[in-house]
């Protein structure tokens, strides 16, 4: 039987780094597979386990993931802002719902209108970071450091620095469940925005003028393509992402901390685009491969928890493994084990005829 190892192939790290973690939780407890049936405080049926808690909260993640992707392969850069922008975004939303009255007994807006401000909002700050990063040619985690150092700050001022608390139930559902469907909303979410962003990546130019900008500005400008809005669209899109994301972080509590709210998200979406092969310094990227590495991000911060590692001693443990995945990614390091890969088959056919 002939085995095809296609190492260079950018899904496999993703791919094999989950299969890795499910094969160590599997072993030190296949309780992690367990999915339970049981009822959530509206009464309704919901699933619930540890691959529940990976499809749930890996859903943002993936979300940010797409945005995190076009930004990267079109900048050479990463957005570090993404967690405050979603704690701004946040804020609009609540604000939009609630009024003037932090604790509204009916929403003053429907959460649909709610949402299109957000959207409008984010796109506006993620615009601002475009025009830094496309226009002016500021770094883009340079540039994006400006909104990560005052966007909390600015999400409490939008509501004079009080913490909403929407009590309508109906508002809990876009970070919880549907009544009658037991997985989890974000999931659904993350399927949307999964398969709009493939449909455009499919019927229009996108993905290709994003490359071709990322591999060399200089010579897709030479070719007819305009490298500042490429740039400038990447973050707005990106904008769009954070709305999404936000909507759900607010709705699981149907309220906000300003200070904790998407904090470190944005390392978990670089990391996520890099898990997936992507290069860093821009270029080429493949928008599976990154939606699977929020995914395997997610299982990996599951699994730690699961193994009662503290939330300070968190992100070393993550960051260990994390390097690890990263550096097998390599190009290099993939082209080195497809090299031994086929010495060892080829050693392997030797002694067959021998």
């Amino acid at each position: 039987m002939k085995i095809k190892l296609n190492l260079r192939n950018q899904i496999f790290i993703p791919l094999a780094a989950l299969i890795i973690l499910a094969l160590f939780n599997f072993i030190m407890d296949p309780s992690f597979f367990n999915i339970t049936v049981g009822t959530n405080s509206a009464g309704n049926m919901v699933f619930s386990g540890y691959l529940i808690t990976i499809l749930d909260y890996g859903s943002e993640l993936a979300i940010l993931a797409i945005g995190m992707t076009l930004v990267t392969a079109a900048c050479g850069g990463q957005d570090i802002s993404v967690g405050a922008a979603i704690a701004i975004a946040g804020s609009v939303i609540l604000r939009v719902l609630c009024g003037t009255n932090t604790r509204p007994d009916v929403l003053r807006t429907p959460v649909f209108v709610a949402f299109l401000v957000a959207c409008v909002v984010a796109m506006i700050f993620g615009a601002f970071n475009g025009v830094l990063v496309a226009i002016f040619k500021i770094q883009p985690m340079v540039a994006t450091l400006i909104l990560y150092t005052a966007g909390r700050s600015i999400a409490a001022w939008i509501n004079n620095n009080e913490l909403p608390v929407i009590s309508d139930p109906s508002f809990g559902i876009y970070g919880g469940f549907i009544p009658g469907i037991p997985i989890p909303t974000p999931f659904f979410l993350a399927l949307a925005c999964v398969i709009i962003i493939f449909l455009v990546l499919r019927f229009t130019n996108l993905g290709l003028y994003t490359q071709a900008v990322g591999i060399n500005e200089n010579s897709s400008r030479l070719n007819g393509l305009n490298p500042q809005f490429i740039k400038f669209l990447s973050f707005v899109i990106l904008g769009l992402c954070v709305a999404v994301a936000a909507l759900i972080k607010v709705s699981r509590i149907s309220s906000i901390n300003y200070s904790v709210i998407a904090k470190d998200i944005e390392m978990d979406a670089i990391l996520a685009v890099a898990l997936g092969g992507n290069k860093l310094s821009g270029g080429k990227f493949n928008m599976t491969a990154s939606i699977l590495g929020a995914y395997v991000i997610q299982t990996l911060t599951t699994t730690l928890y699961k193994m009662r590692v503290s939330s300070d001693a968190l992100s070393a443990y993550k960051a260990i493994v994390v390097i690890v995945l990263v550096v097998v990614s390599a190009p290099s390091v993939r082209a080195w084990f497809e090299k031994t890969w086929k010495k060892f088959r080829s050693n392997s056919k030797a002694k067959e005829v021998a």
